[in-house]
C-alpha cells in the first residue's frame, strides 16, 4: 500500500496510490496521513479497502498534481549521522560506536518535489539522499526484536543540509540541518509488506542529470530495527514520528573539491521500491 497527501501547500487530502499510478482519495476514511491514523488498526483497515472504489483524483501524481509531503503533522524528525560505512569513510570519519541522532526541525517539511531554498548566507548547501522511518504504532524502550511492529512504513527523504551552518558554527548539527525546505519526504509512505528486504535498497541522487550519489541501505551501519530501539531509549516515539536513517557516499562536502549547491539546479533522488523525487534549487532571495 502506497499512502500519499496531495494539493497545495496546507490544505492536502489524504490519498492511496492505485495499481495505474493514479491518486484515490480517502478524505471519507481518515483527515490525514499521520497521526493516529498511522497506527496499526487504522493501517489495517486502510489495507482491507479495494483502492478501485475509491474516488479518482484528477491528475497525475507529481506532473499535473501535486503531492505533499507523505506524512502530515509530524511531531519529531529525529536523523541519524555517518549512519553509512562508506559514507563514514568519504567523510574520513570513524565509524561511531553508537548512532549519532540529531534533529530536523519540523518547519523544513516540505512536498518531493516543492522548491528548495538556498537559506541566507549559506555558502555550503548539500545533499542526502536518505531512507525514512514513518512510526505507527506509539511506544518507549523498544526492544530490538519488537521494533518493526512499531513501523507504518518507509519513504524517501533528501536530508538537505548547510554544512557551514552544521560543521563550522559552533554548537549542534542542528542549525544547518532544519532550514525551511530542507526536508523534502516522500512522495509516498510504503507499507513493509511492499518491500522484499529493507537491508538491501538502491539509492541515487543526481544533480542536473550527473549522478552524484549511488548507492545501498546494504551498507547500513546501524540497521533499522536497532535505530528505532535505540531511540526509544532516549524520547518516547509517537505516531508519525519519522527517523531518517542516513546517506550512502556521494554528498557534496566529501567530494574533492567539494560541491555545494548554489540555486538553478535540479536534484533528483530515489530508492528502489519507495519512488522518486525532482525538485529544483532556488537562489537565496533574503
Amino acid at each position: 500500500m502506497k499512502l500519499l497527501r496531495y494539493g497545495t501547500p496546507g490544505a492536502e487530502k489524504p490519498g492511496m496510490l492505485d495499481a495505474s499510478g493514479r491518486v484515490r482519495d480517502l478524505s471519507h476514511v481518515v483527515d490525514d496521513i499521520g497521526g493516529a491514523a498511522l497506527r496499526p488498526d487504522t493501517m489495517k483497515k486502510l489495507q482491507e479497502i479495494d483502492v478501485e472504489t475509491l474516488p479518482l483524483v484528477d491528475g497525475i501524481p507529481q506532473k499535473d498534481l501535486r503531492l505533499g509531503a507523505c506524512v502530515g503533522g509530524i511531531g519529531k524528525f529525529i536523523c541519524i549521522g555517518l549512519n553509512y560505512a562508506d559514507h563514514a569513510e568519504e567523510a574520513g570519519m570513524p565509524i561511531p560506536p553508537e548512532p549519532v541522532i540529531f534533529n530536523k526541525w519540523t518547519s523544513s517539511v516540505v512536498g518531493p518535489n516543492d522548491p528548495i531554498q538556498i537559506p541566507r548566507d549559506s555558502v555550503k548547501t548539500d545533499w542526502e539522499v536518505e531512507l525514512g522511518v514513518i512510526i505507527g504504532e506509539p511506544g518507549a524502550y523498544i526492544e530490538e526484536a519488537d521494533a518493526m511492529r512499531h513501523v507504518a512504513g518507509f519513504c524517501v527523504i533528501n536530508d538537505v543540509s548547510e554544512r557551514e551552518f552544521q560543521i563550522e558554527r559552533a554548537g549542534t548539527w542542528d542549525k544547518g540541518k532544519g532550514c525551511d525546505t530542507f526536508g523534502p519526504t516522500g512522495p509516498w509512505l510504503v507499507t513493509p509488506d511492499e518491500l522484499a528486504d529493507i537491508d538491501d535498497l538502491d539509492m541515487w541522487l543526481d544533480v542536473d542529470g550527473e549522478r552524484q550519489q549511488s548507492g545501498s541501505t546494504a551498507t547500513m551501519i546501524y540497521k533499522v530495527p536497532h535505530l528505532i530501539a535505540y531511540c526509544s531509549r532516549f524520547m518516547s516515539l509517537q505516531s508519525g514520528d519519522v527517523i531518517s536513517t542516513g546517506t550512502p557516499p556521494g554528498v557534496g562536502m566529501g567530494q574533492s573539491p567539494q560541491r555545494y549547491l548554489k540555486g538553478g539546479e535540479t536534484v533528483s533522488l530515489g530508492i528502489s521500491g519507495l519512488g522518486e523525487q525532482s525538485a529544483s534549487v532556488l537562489p537565496s532571495n533574503r
